[in-house]
């Protein structure tokens, strides 16, 4: 398969034929300004923020969550660019594959750049505003070494003490718990529930069972 350069890292540590993660793709979204941020129970918990930049999905993988509080910095490490229907992706990736666990499309929206995106990547220091979901207002992602850079909201009237990760735990697309999305697609339920917070009881009152999942909302691609 020939794949855009920028795409080429995403498509090496993939195998398509075990994985049902979106194929390595140059793409532009309706908007042309996506964001997405995927909550990821793998090895570990941590949320992926993903903004549409030149046809892809520039990535970081937030290890605690995203934050409300201009006075809290997160630690962002950025991973390989992926592709824009990636942003649709929830699901389950199979054990054993990179990143192998559960997926849930945490808050999805649009952005508007404060700075010039692309040469400002470069140096490291990116500023812009969410309309999401859940994330919205003014943000700042910058570098302090190599793949390390720090996620930071600003002061503004979206800026809260309140934990949002564990206020909002669910998808935006089903309204499913990880638990959930990996009870109805055949992933490892115990795992997925740990990236839940105070799981709650009535997912194991008598056991989790498998359900139909909710209808989802419209692609935002």
């Amino acid at each position: 398969m020939a794949v855009m350069e920028p795409l080429k890292e995403y498509q090496q540590k993939r195998r398509f034929t075990k994985t049902t993660e979106p194929v390595p793709k140059k793409k532009s979204s309706r908007s042309g300004k996506l964001f997405v941020v995927q909550k990821h129970r793998a090895s570990h918990l941590h949320y992926d923020l993903r903004l549409e930049m030149d046809g892809v999905l520039k990535s970081w993988a937030v290890p605690k969550g995203p934050s409300l509080d201009p006075g809290v910095r997160r630690l962002a490490m950025a991973v390989e660019d992926h592709p824009i229907d990636y942003a649709d992706f929830e699901g389950i990736i199979p054990e054993g594959e990179y990143g192998g666990g559960t997926v849930m499309v945490w808050d999805r929206g649009t952005y508007i750049p404060e700075s010039q995106m692309t040469s400002d990547f470069g140096r490291g220091e990116l500023k812009f505003t969410l309309q999401g979901v859940k994330l919205k207002g003014s943000w700042v992602l910058v570098r302090t070494k190599g793949r390390q850079w720090l996620l930071i909201k600003h002061r503004d009237q979206y800026a809260s003490t309140a934990d949002i990760t564990l206020s909002d735990p669910r998808s935006v697309v089903t309204q499913r718990t990880l638990a959930e999305i990996a009870a109805d697609e055949g992933g490892n339920v115990a795992k997925a529930a740990t990236g839940d917070p105070a799981v709650l009881p009535r997912l194991f009152k008598d056991g989790l069972k498998r359900r139909s999942p909710a209808t989802s909302a419209k692609s935002s691609i």
